[in-house]
């Protein structure tokens, strides 16, 4: 009987919904700014905010490390000003976790803001609506499909995330060992049985979470279809 901690599943969980929720905010903010404006280094910086899709994630973990590490620039003002460190904790489970699902959903609110008619919003800024209005009653509303796919690819790419999380997180039992990292080390120690579990559960869990955004999507597109 293989001695098992469902800890690995909360912290994957807990991880995974807070970074989802920083990054929808985020990719929100940017993609929506972004899709109004044009301005000088507008490319140079998407390049930058889809730079993870194409690095190895131990890439991206090495730079994390670099800035939140105890002499980075980031670690060393948290540690000197707060006594804080962000190494080899859950947070930073969740800055890698962030940093990593970030161009998705910044890719998916990019593309659905695009696709919103700015005929419509200046319609209703000439009726007074504000910029905020605007946005929550037209903008917000036609994206969300797009944003809901978004939100969806962010929090399975967060769930199984591991290259980034293991330079800048590491593996402490009960404390940063995520679904990803349970696996890993498990393997390594030859407990096929335990990776084994891990496994099947990552797995029914980005299934579950795939198919029912496909089966949301299909489900609008019908509606879509049907009302036209």
């Amino acid at each position: 009987m293989m001695d098992m901690s469902y800890s690995p599943l909360l912290l994957s969980l807990k991880v995974a919904v807070i970074s989802t929720a920083i990054v929808f905010l985020l990719g929100l903010i940017f993609a929506h700014r972004f899709s109004r404006k044009e301005f000088f280094g507008k490319s140079i910086l998407e390049a930058l905010f889809l730079l993870p899709l194409v690095l190895p994630p131990t890439v991206v973990g090495f730079g994390l490390l670099i800035l939140f590490g105890k002499k980075g620039w980031i670690g060393k003002w948290l540690l000197e000003w707060f006594d804080y460190q962000v190494v080899f904790t859950w947070v930073g489970a969740v800055i890698a976790a962030v940093v990593v699902s970030f161009p998705l959903m910044y890719q998916s609110a990019s593309a659905a803001f695009t696709s919103v008619d700015v005929k419509l919003e200046n319609a209703a800024r000439t009726m007074g609506a504000s910029e905020w209005r605007v946005f929550w009653t037209i903008a917000f509303p036609i994206a969300w499909p797009g944003l809901l796919a978004g939100f969806v690819l962010s929090f399975a790419r967060g769930l199984g995330e591991f290259g980034a999380t293991l330079m800048l997180a590491g593996y402490i039992p009960g404390k940063t060992d995520t679904i990803p990292m349970a696996i890993y080390f498990a393997v390594e120690a030859g407990q096929m049985e335990k990776a084994t579990f891990w496994v099947v559960i990552i797995v029914a869990l980005g299934f579950s979470t795939i198919l029912w955004l496909n089966w949301w999507s299909r489900r609008n597109m019908r509606r879509y279809s049907n009302e036209k």
